[in-house]
């Protein structure tokens, strides 16, 4: 009897266990929520008052670090009932441990490493270890809405426009950071050697991967103000692009220089082998993400073409939310980087499935990642700053810690200006000194710097480098987000520029007929200054994976060779040849001028003294180049294309007035 008994009694003692771990668990989500909702009341103030110098991310820290104060040092530390086992005869940790107690196995799990001076003075506070989460929360549910939404929302023209520049400072620009970074720190962990300031190992081989996962630029505070100040849409686009791309080659470079291992008995020397090794796994790594999100985008794109999903908008919204969010996971899976799937992922999405959805599903789909993206990323903000104190494994090195941000000022100029310099030699818009300037003093680290830091903190020098890292956001996001209004006063940028044009022409008169009319110059330019990378692919894209994979482009059957006739037939839609009709209908311009009148329909020109021929791109009355459906179909996908008057399928271009 008495045996059951105290099996009662343990039963019980475990039930109330249970219902306290789950009451605590509770808390602590709730005062996430309650930090985002004080966040957002917050924020629709500093609108209503149109307050600048703080962005939402630097408020979610602030309250952060509120929250992390109270829960450390205003709740009481519970007597925990821990003990210290030794295992000396292993010479390896364990992540799964089953102790067998009076015949009962109980399982515990691996939380990590302590040093030994602070086997003592464990935290027994439960609530701190609650709002504690496992890293992996970050990549796989908070960073994927994140970095899918800046795919999905990319504006395609001034992207585009600065397509050769973005893939530089993106691709070269973060290589140069981090190996600036990664040597100069080197230096410094030498000169906390020699003052006695490094109590444990700091390889190259860690400075190099500090290098990396802080290259990872995040002006999501300066983006935001740009885009409520509408400022030079190029600046716009630079930093945009850069940031975006920056974040995937920061992850995938922090991945060969963890896989950099040299052989011999120095692990931790250049070995050239290892070295081409490396460089191999990062290309092998971001161009298979690439592919599996690209193909994701693919699938999803034939799947709501060939389907009546569309009928059904509420099940065509789950399926486009659960495969995009499934790239992610496919590629960690898989052995890849689910930042760079996602994020060309939804790139792909935004080009090819989002023109088969529904109307409600566009609109659903873009709000629905829209709000994921807002709340993920003041989320993840509010946890540094709670992080801050409710992180049991801080290391602070004040040496370390200035040397970083002398490191990281170095690296962004060396990359800014040089790069700006050379880019400069085969741009027709230079890259002004004033951009680069703003692009200098934009480099802002944040989510994607933070996530990859709290990834990896198991050993002494992941632990610097992550108490360093946050530091680092803390200061980036607060002062130099904070400075933004008035540097681009003092840089003079110009701000009131709408995002979706170029600045309004001038007086000209006849300025669509004209060769010199500024609304030309602007269609030109674009066409000019599209990256060539872009325009090499683009004439395929129209002509043959559009019309596959949407709804849109010009039909199959007019495009693949005859012999393909019945692949041709399939593949294409009964819109595609709607669609065509309608434009072969609508395609009709009259270009009035005193002396003459030309009548362009389809593939013939009929000029007024009855002429006709046919083309594919004809000459008007000025001596200019009329453009060809690929060409027109560029515009069209880019923004650029002229104002017309519009009437019943019609295109009427007139002089207009002085």
């Amino acid at each position: 009897m008495g045996d059951r008994s105290s099996s009662a009694l343990e039963e019980i003692a475990t039930e109330k266990e249970a219902e306290e771990s789950h009451r605590q668990d509770s808390v602590s989500l709730l005062t996430f929520i309650l930090l985002l909702t004080l966040t957002i009341l917050t924020i629709w103030l500093f609108k209503h008052r149109r307050v600048r110098f703080l962005h939402e991310t630097g408020l979610a820290m602030i309250y952060g670090l509120i929250v992390g104060v109270i829960l450390r040092y205003g709740t009481p530390s519970v007597s925990g009932q821990d003990k210290a086992f030794s295992c000396s005869q292993q010479n390896r940790a364990f992540t799964t441990l089953l102790v067998n107690i009076s015949g009962k196995y109980f399982e515990y799990t691996l939380k990590g490493e302590i040093s030994p001076g602070k086997i003592h003075n464990v935290e027994q506070n439960d609530m701190l270890r609650k709002v504690t989460f496992d890293p992996e929360v970050f990549f796989n549910i908070l960073l994927p809405p994140i970095i899918f939404h800046a795919g999905y929302s990319l504006k395609k023209r001034h992207f585009f426009r600065n397509l050769g520049s973005i893939l530089a400072y993106a691709f070269l620009g973060t290589a140069v950071s981090c190996f600036i970074i990664g040597n100069l720190m080197y230096g410094v962990v030498k000169l906390m050697k020699l003052v006695g300031q490094l109590s444990d190992k700091f390889y190259y081989t860690d400075c190099l991967f500090f290098g990396a996962i802080i290259s990872a630029t995040d002006p999501v505070t300066v983006l935001a103000i740009f885009n409520e100040l509408h400022a030079d849409v190029d600046l716009y686009a630079l930093l945009f692009g850069e940031s975006v791309l920056n974040d995937a080659v920061a992850i995938v470079l922090s991945s060969s220089i963890v896989a950099y291992q040299p052989t011999g008995e120095n692990v931790h020397a250049f070995d050239a082998t290892a070295f081409l090794k490396s460089v191999g796994v990062f290309l092998g790594i971001f161009s298979g993400s690439f592919m599996m999100g690209a193909v994701t985008g693919v699938v999803t794109a034939l799947i709501s073409k060939f389907t009546k999903l569309h009928c059904f908008p509420l099940l065509e919204t789950a399926l486009f939310f659960l495969m995009s969010w499934s790239t992610f996971l496919l590629a960690e899976a898989c052995g890849f980087t689910g930042v760079v799937a996602v994020l060309f992922c939804g790139i792909t999405q935004a080009h090819y499935t989002y023109n088969n959805l529904s109307v409600e599903s566009r609109s659903r789909t873009k709000q629905l990642f829209e709000v994921l993206h807002f709340l993920a990323e003041n989320f993840i903000f509010s946890y540094m700053g709670l992080a801050l104190f409710t992180f049991q494994k801080h290391i602070f090195s004040p040496i370390f810690i200035i040397g970083a941000f002398i490191a990281i000022f170095l690296g962004r100029a060396a990359h800014i200006y040089p790069l700006s310099f050379f880019l400069n030699l085969g741009r027709r818009h230079k890259i002004s000194w004033n951009f680069q300037h703003m692009m200098m003093f934009s480099g802002l680290r944040g989510a994607m710097a933070f996530a990859l830091a709290i990834r990896d903190t198991a050993t002494y020098s992941h632990q610097m480098m992550f108490t360093t890292t946050l530091l680092i956001v803390f200061f980036t996001v607060w002062v130099i987000g904070g400075g933004t209004t008035p540097m681009l006063s003092w840089l003079n940028i110009r701000v009131g520029v709408d995002p979706d044009q170029d600045p309004p022409p001038s007086n000209d008169s006849f300025q669509v007929l004209q060769g010199d009319g500024p609304d030309l110059d602007r269609r030109n330019r674009t066409k000019q200054e599209s990256a060539w990378i872009f325009r090499l692919w683009y004439s395929f894209d129209h002509n043959y994976l559009k019309p596959i994979l949407t709804h849109s482009g010009p039909p199959l059957t007019t495009t693949l060779p005859s012999w393909c006739g019945l692949i041709a037939r399939c593949l294409t839609s009964p819109q595609v040849y709607e669609n065509h009709e309608r434009l072969r209908d609508e395609d009709s311009d009259f270009i009035l001028n005193d002396s003459d009148l030309t009548l362009t329909y389809g593939d013939t020109t009929i000029t007024a003294n009855g002429s006709s021929g046919s083309h594919t791109a004809t000459t008007s009355l000025d001596g200019r180049k009329t453009k060809s459906n690929s060409e027109e179909a560029l515009e069209r996908d880019l923004g650029t294309e002229a104002p017309e008057v519009m009437s019943r399928g019609t295109r009427l271009v007139f002089p207009l007035d002085a």
